[in-house]
């Protein structure tokens, strides 16, 4: 037998909040509201607490419990991952955070020619000692936005660049990634398309003209779509302007609970 060494009494006795596993490249399926799943490579990470009595845990037990569960990432099967990490790891609580890209077919708005378009997104789940389940989940959606100001005071044209907004969610029910993402893009100057013709160059550059917006402008109508969607517990908006003329950015935040 070799020693278990995690077993030993550290020097500091003291606890440790997150201990675990980061940024594991692992394949899982998320679902899809037009495919009902889709495949896709996530960055997840795994943690439990540590009390003070022992010096380390056991890592190999992280990876052991996804295994398990390799598949579908639903609600219920994040849930029986965090159990089995607190079983398995004699634990009070614990911790999983996925990282991964969703794509959507999206259509040029003049050409229609379809292309994927990638968003970056993420799961968090909790267990506490009680064995109470929180989750949220986050989606960053780049939009393009375009500045009243500058188009105030040019006689001709404005600058415009593109934007991130990200919204995290917790919900007591499901909600598509796909409504938050289409939410997000109808309150930007216009959404981004991964393939465009001439035509469609011209169209997009000419209604974002027409709907020139601050990030302060973003960020407070996904705050009024979201307030009407009767699910939701809590939320966060972000966005932020990578600024064409500038040497910053800007941001803006706004986070609600009911």
């Amino acid at each position: 037998m070799t020693p278990d060494i995690q077993n030993e009494r550290p020097t500091q006795k003291i606890d440790i909040d997150k201990v675990g596993v980061k940024n594991i490249e692992y394949p899982i399926s998320v679902m899809d509201k037009k495919k009902e799943m889709q495949p896709t490579i996530a960055r997840i990470s795994m943690y439990v607490n540590l009390p003070g009595m022992f010096r380390g845990t056991h890592m190999s037990r992280f990876i052991n419990i996804l295994n398990k569960h390799r598949g579908l990432i639903t609600q219920q099967i994040l849930k029986a991952i965090l159990l089995d990490m607190k079983r398995e790891l004699k634990a009070k609580s614990s911790h999983i955070e996925i990282h991964f890209p969703y794509f959507l077919e999206k259509q040029a708005p003049v050409s229609n020619n379809k292309g994927l378009m990638s968003y970056n997104c993420g799961f968090f789940a909790t267990l506490n000692a009680d064995d109470n389940f929180s989750q949220h989940f986050k989606v960053r959606v780049p939009v393009l936005n375009l500045c009243p100001c500058s188009k105030e005071i040019s006689r001709w044209g404005a600058h415009n660049q593109r934007s991130i907004v990200t919204v995290t969610i917790c919900s007591r029910k499901l909600i598509w990634m796909e409504d938050i993402i289409d939410l997000v893009e109808s309150c930007a100057s216009s959404p981004l398309y991964p393939l465009l013709k001439r035509e469609d160059e011209k169209y997009i550059t000419e209604h974002a003209y027409q709907k020139a917006r601050f990030v302060e402008d973003v960020v407070r109508e996904v705050a009024f779509h979201l307030d009407e969607i009767p699910r939701l517990t809590w939320y966060e908006v972000e966005s932020e302007n990578l600024e064409s003329i500038h040497n910053h950015n800007v941001y803006a935040y706004i986070s609600k609970k009911f």
